[in-house]
C-alpha cells in the first residue's frame, strides 16, 4: 500500500520548535534605516523624493483657497451647466428629415435597348 493513501501517517510530521517567530513587516515605520544598503531601488526612491521636494512650491501652496459648502454646490452647478451647453452644441439640431416627393425613375424596357 503506497504512503499517500495510508491514514495511520501523519501528512506532516509535529513541529517541536518552541521559539515564537515573528514577522519583520512592521505598521510602524522605522525613525533610522536598520541596515545600509546601496541597493539601487532605495536610491531611486530616494531620487524621486528629492525631485517631488524640489517640485512642491511652499509659497504656492499656502495660497491655496478653500471654498465654502455653497460655493462647491454653485461651481458644481455651473460645471453641470457647462458640460449640457457644450453637448447641446455637439447636437445635430436643425438636420431633421424633410419628406419630398420623389422623382419618378424613368423606365427602360431591355427591349427597347435591341
Amino acid at each position: 500500500m503506497p504512503a499517500s493513501l495510508d491514514s495511520s501517517r501523519p501528512i506532516m510530521a509535529p513541529s517541536t520548535r518552541t521559539s515564537v517567530r515573528y514577522s519583520t513587516y512592521s505598521v510602524s515605520p522605522s525613525v533610522a534605516p536598520t541596515v545600509a544598503t546601496t541597493d539601487s531601488v532605495t536610491a531611486e526612491i530616494r531620487d524621486i523624493e528629492k525631485g517631488l521636494d524640489r517640485m512642491e512650491n511652499k509659497a504656492l501652496a499656502q495660497q491655496r483657497v478653500v471654498l465654502s459648502e455653497e460655493k462647491v454646490a454653485n461651481m458644481s452647478k455651473l460645471a453641470l451647466g457647462a458640460k449640457l451647453d457644450r453637448a447641446l452644441g455637439r447636437r445635430m439640431s436643425g438636420q431633421d428629415a424633410v419628406m419630398r416627393q420623389r422623382k419618378p425613375a424613368p423606365v427602360i424596357s431591355e427591349k427597347e435597348k435591341i
